[in-house]
């Protein structure tokens, strides 16, 4: 699991598993731009690639870079829920 250390010198380890997050600001009313994750807020600067995944529950996928680190966030179509996940390696 890989370490996250924040501006504030907080860190977070990225989850194994998916974690919800709140978007809180979108661009274009459709791509991230600011979500909330563990309470603390992350400005994206670029969003690097956008994928769909067609299955039971469809999924948008967003990779997307903040000051803090690179991170892939999706929502979750039906359920209209937004979720962190790990970094495909």
């Amino acid at each position: 699991m890989k370490l996250i250390t924040h501006h504030s010198g907080l860190s977070h380890r990225r989850p194994r598993r998916p974690e919800a997050v709140e978007i809180q600001e979108k661009r274009f009313g459709y791509f991230p731009k600011v979500f909330r994750w563990h309470g603390k807020r992350y400005d994206v600067q670029a969003v690097e690639r956008c994928w769909t995944v067609a299955n039971r529950a469809p999924r948008l996928y967003f990779r997307v870079r903040c000051d803090e680190g690179m991170f892939d966030l999706y929502q979750d179509v039906r359920g209209n829920t937004w979720h962190l996940t790990p970094l495909a390696t």
